[in-house]
């Protein structure tokens, strides 16, 4: 969900910006479908552009965050999550 939004003068007072957030959901585990991958590159999209950017995973979600995985196929999930979170990624188990 993208949120965020300009608030106008209203009598007198001065313009107020509001951050914009961008928040995931993932709850898919990370090797079975492209939906890793989906997110991932949708977060580092978000954060280039400065967006406060939340990831919930859930189910089988939270998979893409065990440590030492050995997935083959798609990109690694826990170093991809965990450069993001470096980057500013907020994370919520």
């Amino acid at each position: 969900m993208l949120s965020g939004y300009k608030k106008g003068d209203v009598r007198g007072q001065k313009e107020k910006i509001m951050p914009k957030t961008l928040t995931l959901f993932l709850n898919t585990s990370p090797y079975n479908y492209e939906n890793t991958y989906t997110a991932m590159k949708i977060a580092e999209a978000a954060l280039e552009k400065g967006l406060d950017t939340h990831l919930v995973a859930s189910a089988d979600g939270v998979y893409n965050f065990l440590k030492g995985q050995k997935g083959s196929g798609l990109p690694h999930a826990e170093k991809g999550f965990k450069e993001l979170m470096d980057k500013g990624l907020k994370v919520d188990l």
